[in-house]
């Protein structure tokens, strides 16, 4: 692209760099300087101008930013219409939104005139929200620059829409213990998951009869006494009732005492007391992708603790700051 300031009579058929004002308004940017508009700069006795003019390989703002939308387009995602050089892509339903860093970075590294920027990975999105914009930053870009890369862009995103639609919360008694399930049922509301709520003493023997009764794919365990151990009620009454235990704790705080295993089919998941609160912690990282079909193993646990400290909870019985065991 051809950027600069030019004499008026050689600017027509260039791209207004800059908003000019005139007596009568403003000539906004980004407008296409024809017979009428530099008549009318000429009239306001403005002789030179600031233009972008595109050469043969240029590609208009617009259409760039639509062609990369376009590469970067994938099912349950919708491209809108380009304006002033940015493009968004919508989620088209509830889910979990993967995204490939390698991908995007290739292409933010391919050329600076163009931009990507997404929601982070493994974010949760609802129908309508916004996970990603391309943006042009000058006027054009060169598509003999960035058309190369198209190809391997795509892929890049992906949204995983719920694959669970029904869920069993089981919740153990203790007399003065918590009793709030509502920010739970809450979370599977989000992604139209059906769910029961069954309440159980709160003893290893109970409640693995109750998990082994269940037929429901998903089946959460909130205990009355928050899980300090393997062999705590609710591991120890998952592998009695048959059950496989795959991850005790995870390095994200508020949500360390989460646990994950199966049974028979149905993946089972013991949630930390934080997951009282409808504030963010590290359930909603496992549980949404859970509902979403997203394998979860040990190792993606693991690997969760670069940016697992998470906001503290205010009503956080002890919190991290004043802990004093």
């Amino acid at each position: 692209m051809i950027f600069g300031d030019v004499p008026l009579d050689r600017a027509a058929g260039a791209i207004l760099a800059h908003s000019v004002r005139l007596p009568e308004g403003r000539l906004r940017k980004g407008v296409v300087l024809g017979d009428a508009e530099v008549a009318r700069l000429r009239d306001a006795g403005i002789d030179h101008v600031t233009v972008a003019r595109l050469t043969s390989t240029d590609m208009d703002e617009n259409e760039a930013a639509t062609r990369i939308g376009s590469a970067l387009l994938a099912d349950g995602l919708e491209l809108r219409p380009a304006f002033t050089g940015r493009a968004n892509l919508h989620a088209t339903q509830a889910g979990v939104f993967e995204v490939s860093r390698q991908r995007i970075d290739a292409l933010n590294l391919c050329d600076p005139d163009i931009t990507v920027a997404t929601l982070p990975e493994w974010q949760r999105v609802a129908a309508g929200m916004m996970v990603a914009t391309v943006k042009i930053i000058p006027y054009a870009a060169d598509f003999a620059v960035f058309g190369p890369h198209l190809d391997a862009a795509r892929g890049a995103l992906r949204l995983h829409p719920p694959a669970i639609d029904r869920a069993e919360l089981i919740v153990t008694k203790l007399t003065g213990a918590p009793t709030g399930v509502m920010a739970v049922l809450s979370r599977l509301d989000r992604l139209g998951v059906a769910h029961s709520v069954t309440e159980v003493a709160h003893e290893i023997g109970a409640l693995s009869q109750v998990l082994a009764a269940g037929d429901a794919p998903l089946r959460l365990i909130l205990t009355a006494s928050a899980t300090s151990d393997v062999r705590d009620v609710g591991p120890a009454a998952l592998v009695a009732a048959g059950g496989r235990l795959t991850r005790f704790g995870m390095p994200v705080d508020p949500g360390n005492l989460l646990f994950l295993g199966d049974l028979k089919d149905a993946r089972v998941i013991g949630l930390p007391g934080c997951a009282r609160s409808p504030a963010l912690n590290g359930a909603d990282w496992v549980l949404e992708r859970v509902i979403c079909g997203v394998p979860v193993t040990s190792g993606d646990i693991a690997g969760m603790g670069v940016g697992g400290l998470l906001n503290e909870i205010p009503t956080r019985p002890q919190p991290r700051d004043r802990a004093n065991r």
